[in-house]
């Protein structure tokens, strides 16, 4: 009885491993999602992401409005990874002030369900948005 015991505490911890390595796997890589900007016009960001175990580090570029062009990668903190779910922040700095926005995800395929909270202008209610990424 005890040996038939290891073999299955072996068993689910192989499995357990094989189930993270999968996940990592599904959120790892290029990511594209396209949000309507506050002026009605399309803004592309673009999520180099790379999962290690519960870890989740990476970039995001663009998405932001404003003049000079989009602004340059951004790094991602505090990114977690949880099954199929993410969350990370992408903290971005506009002459002098930042922002940091917050991101929920959850990855079903080659799609990613963004839920993007951006905190409020002059003390206002946040701003959330919706997004789908697609991975590229």
């Amino acid at each position: 009885v005890t040996m038939t015991k290891k073999l299955l505490i072996a068993g689910m911890i192989l499995l357990a491993v094989a189930l993270v390595a999968l996940a990592a796997d599904a959120v790892t890589g290029k990511w594209v999602s396209e949000t309507q900007g506050r002026d009605g016009t399309p803004r592309q960001t673009t999520y180099d992401l790379k999962a290690d175990g519960a870890k989740l580090t990476g970039t995001a570029t663009g998405g932001m409005g404003g003049g000079g062009g989009a602004p340059a990668p951004a790094q991602i903190s505090n990114g977690k990874v949880d099954g199929n779910n993410v969350t990370f922040e992408v903290t971005r700095d506009f002459g002098g002030n930042s922002m940091t926005m917050k991101y929920v995800g959850v990855v079903s395929g080659s799609d990613m369900k963004l839920t993007i909270t951006m905190p409020g202008f002059n003390g206002g209610d946040p701003r959330v948005t919706e997004a789908t990424a697609k991975k590229q």
